[in-house]
């Protein structure tokens, strides 16, 4: 029988051992598979060590014609991985010599134990290429029963503890093959089966039907069993005497030696295996030919029994104990144990353990107090135990030890007496025990005990007690290590003990120091004292070192801290620079010194504070003040107190800041600057020219600048400067053919003490006939902007000039009024001296209720509530002298028309009406433009509009309702609206119901086409140059005509300073900014399939400014 722990396993089982190998059908693939390639250039040997020992198994692969390193695998038995074995009894390692090019693979075991023993296997695998080697070891000697190897699975099941209940017999095969799958897992918890699915590979494959073979007529029985020790004999019969037969284990091929030994008896071959041992344990196999037959050998070990019992022992302390058994088994395993725990057995272990055949010793040198106890031995089919009892010796003490304080680095000496005397005993310092050394003298002489040490150090101080041996009673005393205190700044490593710290970071300044006893330690700054106790900044002593930690630094931290530290030895003191560095303060509030249009200039003032580190540079941030968001202005730090921000928005406010920067980092924003517009003054004024000199007065005029921007326009400064004074004349730049001409002047005179908003101004006071240069500058917040001055000099004489009406446009047409309204005419004109103006209306004076209102320049015509009988044209005179301008002025007031005149019904027919009247007497000085006929039944006499702006003066209503009487009535229409009342018809109009008949005549279609006809004629036109004009015509064609604008009878494409429109027959021409070049004659010319027509007019374009030009050179 195999027992284990949780089964029985009969011998007929057809199994093989859980802990070691692979199934057979495994080891067959392996054997038949022959390796790819070979690989392995020193392959591992055999060998054999006792229990305890070491041993190296060494592997080594060329690795020439390989690309990387090859893949080993270490295997013990069939399938376990020694991978994951590793640990103190096992090691792999691997090396690789560049110079030879092979790698080493090694396996050492270290302190072997007897179940280590066995056959191991090394695999080497590279890509396809396959190589492996197969060695046994051989543990010999026995060294007391250990726990179960690492390295062997199987001995969970061979080293056991002997149970002295028998244990029932369980065919677990049978169970497992009657058992549902879901019923597997619960059947090997119950019977411990750990390897469940080794086992179901087996019972797959026992429930196949073997194939009748033709080699065998007798194949091996699949597991067999031996005691160890004994001998096993594995049979089989051969149908074919003549096959030749070979013989594995594990794979391997077994060759005959004394322990293998192989015989013939007719069919059969018998494997005789003598002195099995445990690594015999293993799969067999035997080829006879091509086919194979499989089995496993389990090998038993026997029960080891007590031949000779423990017995008890009773001695003293200081004496030798020895305790003697008996085993039935030579070289059996036991296990010694007292009160129940195993007995260490190491090296450093104050037990010994003995054997010698069957008999097994346990040996204590020098007993103690403490080897009292029940001391016992196990085997495998016993255990016997005793009992052991250790008195002390009765000890007398002469001299006690003496507590003592020793300097340090003074020789410390420690002694003591005893009775009796040759007992040795052991010192001890703080319970640990102390080994003699250099330094330390341990000397027994006689009764007399003491420990000398020639130097006494820190770590001398302490308890030390001398324990006799094999006694309770100690000794003990206590040395005392005094040292004067020291501060060791020297470890801090910084230059000049200053330690620099950034504000806001902790602090911590640990500080080595010495001292026998511990000194008290003092911290100080000033005269203050620093507790431990503190919040922020505190300051901690500890064993070796003293600690100064401040938690977040700030400025006042900063200065000297004094350390003090006192004992009983002395005193020493000690200083450390602290220097707390941190941002730079925020700078004072920045100064805007200067502003333009986009840009302003800034200063400030460094820091008062920077830090503890030196200024880097400044940052510069803007923003609008409406805005929360700043801006950076610079990238780049600014080395200066001084800077320019540019490409402002002018008119919009802005406030600026300022960055400190130093090593450390960047300061607290300063204040923000107070706000500032950036303005720009505006540019020159446009068109200085003169607009009138008398004999003691110039007057100017002017054009704004072109550019005025966000600060607006204060005024006007106008400066004149007489002809005598220094002048300097600059050619300033040309404009066509003309040179412009700027100059300065040493003596300039401000004409107007305040500013002046319009843009004329009188000179006045001057001397006659003398010369002066004028200059006009426009004034705004940000300043005065570069003066307009005049070309040339300005005589101061009054001047001829002949008048000239300049009629306005819209009353160069006939000027339509209503009645009642408001009649306001200005008709400007030029002329010096002051012109006489006259007013005549068709030749006569002008109605007292018109007002006339004359100045230098304009006349004005208004009627506060015109009337019809100011329609007509006036004639408007200008003299100056015998120079004379005329004008005509045509004035039209309308007013409602009549109402029309004969209305009455001409014909009724079916039901329709026909009318007809006259046109209305009065047609209120306009135009009648249609007529409104209504309609209204004789029964309720309510009248409903028929038809609004009719044309004709006679219609036909039609749709009306039989069996009603009708009256009619017409308004009359012109520009001003509908006639007050409407003229009826005198009759009634009744629709029978039997109608006339009417006879529609006939009517011929009219043809409408027609060649182009202007209806309303191109005007001679005057253009001031730089403002828009137009060219406005009417033309009436049918077809649609073609409309050509030629200039000059030239024709006009695509030139963008023209413009063309043409809306329902009118045509328009635009001419953009005009100058004197576009005057000429243009010419709008209308062409269709029936004919052409064109109209021309002259245009004229004046500029004052050009005139002043050609007329001063």
């Amino acid at each position: 029988m195999y027992e284990c722990s949780k089964c029985v396993i009969s011998p007929n089982w057809s199994v093989w051992s859980l802990g070691d190998g692979q199934p057979p059908e495994e080891i067959d693939k392996q054997i038949d598979t022959p390796p790819l390639s070979i690989l392995l250039i020193e392959k591992p040997q055999s060998g054999s060590i006792n229990v305890g020992g070491d041993i190296t198994f060494t592997a080594k692969v060329e690795a020439k014609d390989l690309l990387r390193k090859p893949t080993i695998k270490w295997f013990k038995g069939k399938w376990m991985d020694l991978a994951s074995k590793t640990g103190k009894h096992l090691q792999l390692k691997e090396s690789f010599d560049r110079f030879t090019k092979i790698h080493t693979f090694e396996m050492h075991i270290i302190k072997a134990k007897e179940n280590y023993a066995g056959n191991y296997r090394c695999e080497v695998t590279y890509k396809d290429k396959f190589d492996s080697c197969s060695f046994d070891l051989e543990v010999k000697g026995f060294e007391g029963q250990d726990d179960a190897g690492e390295l062997d699975f199987s001995g969970l099941l061979k080293h056991r503890e002997h149970k002295q209940e028998e244990v029932p017999e369980v065919d677990v095969w049978e169970i497992l093959k009657n058992a549902r799958p879901d019923e597997y897992e619960k059947i090997a918890f119950m019977y411990g089966i750990t390897d469940l699915r080794g086992l179901l590979r087996r019972l797959k494959k026992t429930k196949k039907e073997e194939k009748k073979s033709e080699a065998f007529a007798k194949r091996l029985e699949p597991a067999y069993q031996v005691d160890k020790g004994g001998k096993i004999r594995l049979v089989v019969d051969l149908a074919d005497p003549t096959v030749e037969l070979k013989w594995y284990k594990n794979g391997q091929e077994i060759r005959p030696t004394p322990k293998y030994i192989f015989e013939h008896k007719g069919t059969q071959r018998i494997m005789v295996i003598n002195n099995c041992q445990i690594n015999d344990d293993a799969a067999y196999s035997v080829s006879a030919g091509e086919e194979k037959c499989t089995t496993e050998l389990f090998v038993k070990e026997l029960p080891v029994n007590i031949v000779k019992h423990l017995e008890p022992v009773k001695t003293t302390v200081n004496e030798r104990i020895e305790l003697e058994c008996e085993v039935s088994e030579e070289g059996a395993k036991v296990k010694w144990m007292k009160n129940g725990v195993e007995v260490p057995t190491g090296v450093r272990s104050r037990y010994r353990v003995k054997s010698e055949g069957t008999k097994h010793w346990l040996i204590i040198d020098d007993a103690t107090k403490d080897d009292t106890g029940t001391y016992s031995l196990m085997a495998t089919g016993g255990t016997t135990e005793a009992k052991v009892q250790v008195e002390l010796k009765p000890l007398k003490i002469l001299m006690d030890l003496q507590s003592v304080t020793v300097l340090l680095g003074q020789p410390l000496k420690l002694n003591c007496e005893i009775y009796p005397g040759n007992i040795p005993g052991r010192w001890y310092k703080n319970g640990q025990l102390i080994q003699p050394s250099e330094r330390l003298t341990i000397i027994h002489r006689t009764k007399n005990h003491s420990l000398d040490i020639e130097s006494s150090t820190i770590h001398d101080a302490g308890d030390y007690t001398f324990v006799p041996e094999g006694y309770t009673q100690t000794l003990s005393a206590k040395v005392h290590i005094i040292d004067p205190p020291r501060v060791h700044l020297e470890a801090l490593n910084v230059q000049d003990n200053t330690v620099v710290i950034v504000a806001g970071n902790k602090l911590r300044l640990e500080i080595p120091i010495s001292g026998e006893p511990a000194p008290r330690v003092v911290w100080m700054k000033g005269e203050r004292v620093i507790l431990d106790s503190g919040n922020r900044v505190r300051a901690e002593t500890f064993a070796d070192h003293t600690c100064l930690t401040i938690d977040i630094a700030e400025r006042e931290d900063t200065g000297n801290y004094k350390i003090v530290l006192q004992n009983e030895a002395g005193e020493d003191t000690a200083s450390v620079k602290i220097k707390v560095v941190d941002i730079p303060d925020a700078p004072e509030a920045p100064l805007v010194t200067d502003v333009g249009g986009d840009w302003c200039t800034m200063t400030w003032e460094p820091p008062r504070y920077d830090g503890g580190s030196p200024i880097l540079g400044y940052f510069i941030e803007r923003k609008k003040k409406q805005s929360s968001r700043w801006m950076r202005l610079n990238f780049d730090l600014c080395k200066e107190t001084t800077f320019e921000p540019k490409k402002m928005i002018e008119g919009v406010p802005y406030e600026v800041r300022i960055f400190a920067v130093n090593a450390i980092g960047v300061s607290k924003p300063s204040e923000p600057s107070k706000p500032f517009l950036p303005l720009a003054v505006t540019s020159e004024p446009t068109m200085l020219v003169v607009d009138d000199v008398t004999d003691t007065t110039v007057t100017m005029k002017w054009r704004p600048p072109d550019t005025i921007g966000a600060a607006g326009l204060d005024g006007y400064q106008v400066e004149y400067c007489i002809e005598g004074s220094v002048l300097h004349w600059w050619v300033f730049m040309c404009v066509c053919a003309y040179t412009i001409l700027y100059l300065t002047a040493d003596e300039w005179i401000l004409a107007n003490k305040e500013l002046i908003e319009k843009t004329r101004y009188t000179i006045t006071g001057l001397p006659v006939e003398a010369k002066l240069l004028v200059r006009v500058k426009a004034i705004n917040a940000a300043g005065a902007s570069p003066p307009r001055t005049t070309q040339h000099s300005i005589l101061v004489k009054e001047v001829i000039e002949p008048p000239k009406i300049r009629i306005p446009r819209h009353l160069k047409q006939t000027f339509i009024r209503k009645v009642g309204e408001v009649v306001n005419l200005v008709v400007p004109f030029v002329g010096k001296p002051r012109p006489k103006v006259n007013w005549l209306k068709e030749g006569q004076p002008i109605d007292q209720t018109i007002n006339i209102r004359n100045s230098d320049c304009d006349s004005i015509m208004f009627i506060r509530k015109a009337e019809r009988k100011h329609s007509g044209k006036y004639e408007l005179s200008v003299q100056v002298e015998n120079h004379i301008d005329t004008a005509m002025l045509d004035i039209q007031i309308v007013d409602l028309p009549g109402p029309p005149q004969a209305v009455k019904i001409e014909e009724v027919w079916g039901n329709n009406v026909a009318l007809d009247w006259n046109p209305p007497k009065d047609n209120g000085n306009a135009p009648i433009i249609g007529y409104t006929i209504q309609k209204a039944d004789k029964k309720t006499m309510e009248w409903y509009t028929c038809i609004e702006h009719y044309h004709r003066t006679c219609i036909t209503i039609s749709d009306l309702v039989v069996g009603n009487e009708y009256f009619f009535r017409i308004y009359s229409e012109n520009m001003v609206g509908l006639s007050e009342s409407a003229t009826a018809t005198k009759d009634s109009a009744l629709i029978v119901k039997e109608g006339l008949q009417l006879k529609i005549p006939e009517y011929n279609d009219r043809d409408f086409t027609e060649p182009p006809i202007f209806t309303q004629p191109l005007i001679n036109t005057f253009a001031v140059a730089g403002y828009n004009a137009t060219l406005n015509c009417s033309v009436r064609a049918n077809p649609r005509p073609k409309v050509i604008w030629m200039k000059n009878k030239i024709t006009i494409i695509d030139d963008p300073r023209y413009r063309m429109f043409s809306n329902q027959g009118v045509c328009t021409l635009e001419i953009r900014k005009p100058c004197p070049f576009d005057g000429g004659v243009y010419t709008c010319k209308a062409v269709n399939d029936l004919g052409e027509a064109q109209v021309d007019c002259k245009l004229e374009v004046k500029g004052y400014y050009f005139e002043l030009l050609i007329s001063t050179f």
